[in-house]
């Protein structure tokens, strides 16, 4: 491998941290994850120490570098990718957080949307942001913190407060305060970023009383993000490429043409669908996205929001001591005998449904009910809201089901059981790719672009490798009649709820 061929994708999730060092092939050289605490400070509210992410993603990379054994020096170009939504608010005079990170689970501010709600702003704001009314982005996280933090209240009028996403919380660092910057695909999940036009909303931000200038300037997702301080790691590393990370995830997937799909089973479940350069306002609660943005197109997605997906799996792991380890929750699964369900709303339900009051429950336990049965319709749970998902983008597109593909990635997506069963639940075929990292794929082919290691996007499409094909097996009757159950049990918690 010649000189200045590698790259550095960060990887800052909800619930790690991760580095990875890829060479011009897209072949992973090196990775290194670091895990950092949740914090839960009342019901449905979710906090990170921004701080300790920065410490994880940090020492992720020196890992990832050491392991890799090549020199810092051969870094070309580096790509961050983030959990979305998630905001930091932070002094620019001393560089410390003023409060946790309020990350995209949060539920705190559904009495601040309810009341953005009451003012008959959901279509003008749609119309604009491509987004509903949720406590789920950024805008809303934003005004609580200026109006509930004493801190932010005092450094608001010293104009010493900035604000941002994961990803530009982590350029500011690791530019040493140089770069308050964020991409196009994270600024379209604030709620506050006109998605037309492409650029903030003076009259959002004046509705919100949000002040323009604590937020950072959005670049393209392939753009000059400065420079990684060489205190870091001992040599300096231009920082190229970043993109929301289910965003990452579609640019990883190689979804650049209209009607491609990927779904990403990580913490949380997204949906998301290429719908060309035009955007396309859904009819059926899902969001209007940027997919991505270069300095040649800009190309738009629908996407549908799962809460809680992965998370299922942790919490059976941690709270309830079912398995050890996550991957075993496909052979636990697999020893089911009976049929029950799992609603996995522990921070409410996403798309399609949009309620963030109702919470997880299992449903039609009898006295034999095991654990193996809990297992099996916790990941049915994720295959069902998938195919809730998947209803309204047939319905949004008038596209027939079986014209789609489906590609997956995410930790979930290694489970076999998981991935036949949601095949056969869509009646259509799932692909999954030989790299499963496609977020931090995605990160890196931005990246490579922007550094001249890649002509253009059919450089990248040389570089996709199959993994697995699942085809589904005929439809059957009790399949419909599962997903049947599952609607019906989602109703009567909706009617109720």
């Amino acid at each position: 491998m010649s000189k200045n061929h590698y790259i550095l994708s960060i990887d800052q999730g909800t619930t790690s941290s991760r580095a990875i060092i890829f060479d011009i092939n897209g072949q992973i050289l090196a990775q290194k994850n670091f895990e950092f605490k949740q914090y839960y400070p009342k019901n449905g509210w979710v906090e990170h120490d921004p701080n300790e992410i920065l410490d994880t993603v940090i020492k992720a990379i020196k890992h990832a570098i050491t392991e890799s054994k090549i020199n810092v020096e051969d870094i070309c170009t580096s790509g961050i990718t983030n959990q979305r939504e998630t905001i930091v608010a932070w002094d620019k005079s001393t560089g410390q957080p003023i409060y946790n990170a309020i990350v995209w689970q949060d539920r705190r501010t559904e009495d601040i949307c309810e009341n953005l709600r009451g003012k008959n702003l959901i279509k003008e704001i749609q119309k604009k942001t491509g987004l509903i009314i949720d406590p789920y982005f950024s805008a809303t996280k934003i005004k609580w913190i200026i109006e509930n933090v004493n801190e932010a209240k005092k450094i608001i009028s010293n104009k010493n407060l900035l604000v941002g996403t994961i990803d530009s919380w982590l350029i500011w660092n690791f530019t040493k305060g140089e770069c308050h910057l964020t991409d196009a695909t994270n600024a379209s999940r604030t709620m506050l970023y006109n998605i037309n036009k492409d650029k903030w909303d003076s009259e959002l931000l004046e509705l919100l009383n949000i002040p323009h200038e604590i937020l950072p300037e959005v670049k393209n997702s392939t753009d000059n993000f400065g420079l990684i301080n060489k205190e870091f790691f001992g040599s300096e590393i231009p920082i190229e490429g970043v993109a929301g990370d289910q965003q990452a995830a579609s640019f990883g997937q190689l979804c650049f043409d209209k009607g491609m799909i990927k779904s990403t089973y990580g913490t949380g479940c997204f949906m998301l669908m290429n719908t060309g350069i035009e955007m396309m306002l859904s009819k059926s609660n899902l969001l209007s996205t940027t997919a991505y943005k270069t300095s040649l197109e800009r190309k738009f997605a629908l996407e549908g929001s799962i809460f809680n997906a992965g998370t299922v799996v942790q919490w059976m792991r941690d709270e309830l001591n079912f398995i050890n380890d996550s991957s075993e929750v496909e052979e636990l699964a697999s020893k089911s005998k009976n049929s029950i369900y799992f609603v996995p709303a522990f921070t409410g339900l996403g798309a399609p449904y949009w309620r963030s009051d109702i919470r997880g429950s299992i449903h039609g336990i009898t006295r034999d009910t095991t654990k193996a049965d809990v297992a099996l319709a916790a990941l049915k749970s994720i295959c069902f809201q998938t195919r809730d998902l998947f209803a309204c983008l047939i319905k949004d597109t008038g596209t027939e089901a079986k014209d789609f593909v489906m590609r997956v990635d995410g930790g979930m997506s290694r489970n076999n059981l998981m991935m036949q069963y949601l095949s056969d639940i869509l009646g259509i075929k799932v692909e999954r790719p030989l790299n499963q990292e496609s977020t931090a794929t995605g990160a890196a082919y931005l990246a490579g672009l922007q550094s001249g290691l890649y002509k253009d996007i059919a450089d990248l499409k040389e570089l996709w490798k199959t993994d697995t094909v699942f085809e589904p097996n005929k439809t059957t009757d009790h399949l419909e009649d599962e997903y049947e159950g599952w609607t019906k049990t989602i109703n009567r918690l909706i009617n109720n709820g």
